[in-house]
């Protein structure tokens, strides 16, 4: 059994500052033991349906939520979301876009694609680590999935 199996929040996230504040609101709260960063979309699909240099990873465990940037390198968010939302394995995930993107026409598009929830990435920290930290206790705690 691979450790990467057991992944319960995938975080997918270019921008190394921003991943480490989402890691540090989540470990405010104990919710980080089952934690992945992605850093592009490519690698974000290949770690949920396990290829490359995941092919390891067993596809019956997938995470119980993931946050998802819209603007990432190689896949954008959106075209992730697409991918996730349009297969039977993965459409039931939780998607939670977390963003700087406070667009319309992105927020609508994300929508009209499955997303649970669009979030708009605050400027100040302590607003930032309170979102994530709340994201975190309520999708992974609260939040009762099928599966």
């Amino acid at each position: 059994m691979n450790l990467l199996d057991f992944v319960e929040l995938l975080l997918v996230e270019d921008n190394p500052h921003d991943a480490e504040l989402t890691i540090r609101a989540l470990k405010k709260r104990n919710l980080t033991n089952s934690l992945y960063v992605a850093e592009d979309g490519a690698e974000a699909l290949d770690f949920i349906f396990a290829r490359g240099k995941y092919t390891q990873r067993d596809v019956s465990h997938p995470p119980k939520v993931i946050l998802l940037d819209l603007k990432l390198p190689k896949v954008s968010g959106l075209e992730v979301l697409k991918t996730l939302k349009s297969n039977p394995k993965t459409r039931s995930i939780p998607v939670i876009v977390v963003t700087s993107s406070a667009e319309d026409p992105d927020i609508k598009m994300a929508y009209d694609l499955g997303v649970n929830s669009y979030v708009v990435k605050p400027v100040d920290f302590d607003q930032f680590s309170e979102a994530m930290s709340n994201l975190g206790l309520y999708w992974l705690l609260l939040n009762r999935s099928s599966k």
